[in-house]
């Protein structure tokens, strides 16, 4: 609840500390007395849009303080540890200055902190009900917010949102895997008839770089074969080294007794190294006794997978890992339709969770209608509205207006005369009804709201006499913490004491 509000050159007020107690303060006196600005100042603290004008002519500077009283377990103390900001006790300070240049600076708790927190504290802290906030009431979006603030659910609204949303997410995924099936199948023809080429090639890793070399080694195998002839007849016939070996050895056989062994090694050498030379170079000769047709059939390999690899727009290296790429597409898409069956199943598996936790929200929300109809039919005699009748309506939706919020449609239905049929708020009510009709509602859900404080301001606006004469006294009973501001002491009540 709103403990106290300290505020300082504000308009036309120079210094001002008001506190309050539980239960009903009503604060009246005459237009102009000052009640507006108080709730102005009021509104500085709880984060509302800050104006130059609010500051006192002649100050530098206005200051509002709001202190209020929560439990541990309120919403507020989450909001404030999320910001890294929850004290240790069960109070909390909101604090604005406002300087007169229109510039403003919010502190929680004594510490510095941002304008949007404080206005998000505001707003779970106080409600604050203007002359003309009961236009909300004709907007029938609002009417299932009220009607699940009003009711116990056995399903936390959260989790009904998380179930739509897994369920739409799940569905997503079925759809992207069922496009990119039918794009795959689409080019499943021509995947395989690519394959099939690559298949049939079968390129290995660096088999460019070896037939290359391969082909360079053929295209020169004749002058290869003609520089081997020329160094077999260098080393052979009458004039070639053989023959020149074989001289030189008869020259050393015949001193070979006088040498004493000296000329064995030599002799052995000479004779060994004419054979050896001339038996390589004549393997060699016979290696290059080539195919003729290899050539040919090396050249085509390399150009074969040259014309592939321009196909694809890939380097010839590429090609094997090309064929992998193809032939694990091509599983996929075998393997495609098995996970869309899965898919299918896990968004039906959703969607079912969701039907489940709707229709066990529609049934909390029936049987709260039924609740809060009753409920706002019982605050209608003291407000003078014992001839109306008000009623809840749950319309179900079709599968496609479904939504995080469930399967139907809430909306609010008034008959204001016997006989009369039910209409919408709109159509039927005047703005002294509208009036009443927000009381109403506002007084039912005050119990079950984790908002601790509710300020009316001016709520005898549009209410006839008879009925003003009844609200303060009637809504004493109802509200925990009611501030309301009153334009003038109603007739035939004597307010309580502030």
């Amino acid at each position: 609840m709103l403990l106290g509000l300290t505020i300082r050159d504000v308009v036309l007020i120079d210094r001002l500390a008001l506190a309050f107690r539980p239960g009903l303060c009503v604060l009246t006196g005459e237009t102009g007395a000052g009640k507006s600005i108080l709730l102005d100042a009021l509104g500085l603290a709880l984060g509302r849009r800050a104006e130059a004008g609010l500051v006192r002519a002649g100050a530098k500077e206005a200051a509002v303080s709001a202190e209020f009283a929560v439990g541990r377990d309120h919403p507020a103390h989450a909001i404030l540890r999320e910001a890294g900001l929850d004290g240790d006790g069960e109070t909390i300070v909101l604090r604005r200055l406002l300087a007169d240049d229109g510039r403003s600076r919010a502190f929680v708790n004594d510490a510095p902190s941002s304008v949007g927190l404080l206005r998000e504290l505001g707003n779970s802290l106080v409600e604050i009900q203007g002359q003309f906030e009961q236009r909300g009431l004709l907007d029938p979006a609002n009417h299932r917010m009220i009607l699940d603030a009003f009711a116990e659910h056995s399903v936390d609204p959260a989790a009904l949102a998380q179930a739509w949303h897994d369920w739409r997410a799940a569905h997503r995924r079925e759809e992207e895997a069922a496009r990119l099936l039918a794009a795959s199948c689409e080019e499943e023809e021509l995947l395989r008839h690519h394959l099939a080429e690559l298949e049939a090639l079968a390129p290995d890793e660096g088999e460019e770089d070896r037939l290359a070399e391969r082909r360079s080694f053929l295209q020169n195998g004749e002058r290869l074969a003609e520089t081997l002839a020329e160094a077999i007849a260098e080393l052979g016939g009458n004039a070639g080294a053989q023959a020149a070996v074989a001289r030189a050895t008869r020259r050393l056989e015949r001193a070979r007794e006088r040498a004493q062994g000296l000329f064995d090694a030599p002799l052995v050498a000479a004779e060994r190294a004419a054979a050896e030379a001339l038996a390589v170079l004549e393997d060699a000769a016979r290696q290059l006794e080539l195919d003729p047709r290899e050539l040919e059939q090396v050249e085509e390999r390399l150009f074969a997978l040259r014309a592939l690899a321009r196909k694809h727009q890939v380097p010839v290296a590429e090609l094997p890992a090309l064929r992998e790429q193809m032939a694990t597409q091509l599983m996929a898409i075998d393997e495609g339709a098995h996970s869309l069956v899965h898919l299918n199943r896990d968004t039906t598996e959703a969607r079912a969770r969701f039907v489940a936790t709707a229709e066990t929200m529609s049934r909390s929300r029936t049987s709260a209608a039924r609740q809060l109809d009753t409920a706002v039919a019982e605050e209608f005699a003291p407000l003078r509205l014992d001839k109306a009748r008000f009623r809840t309506v749950l319309t179900p939706l079709a599968e496609s207006e479904w939504s995080e919020h469930g399967c139907e449609r809430v909306h609010f239905e008034i008959a204001t005369t016997p006989g009369a049929p039910f209409g919408p708020l709109a159509r039927i009510a005047s703005g002294g009804e509208l009036s009443r009709f927000m009381l109403a509602l506002k007084l039912v859900l005050a119990d079950t709201s984790s908002v601790p404080t509710l300020i009316f301001d001016e709520v005898d606006s549009g209410i006839g006499r008879a009925s003003r004469s009844s609200i303060p006294i009637h809504a004493r009973r109802r509200s925990p913490a009611c501030c309301p501001a009153a334009s003038s002491p109603p007739r035939h009540a004597r307010p309580p004491r502030a």
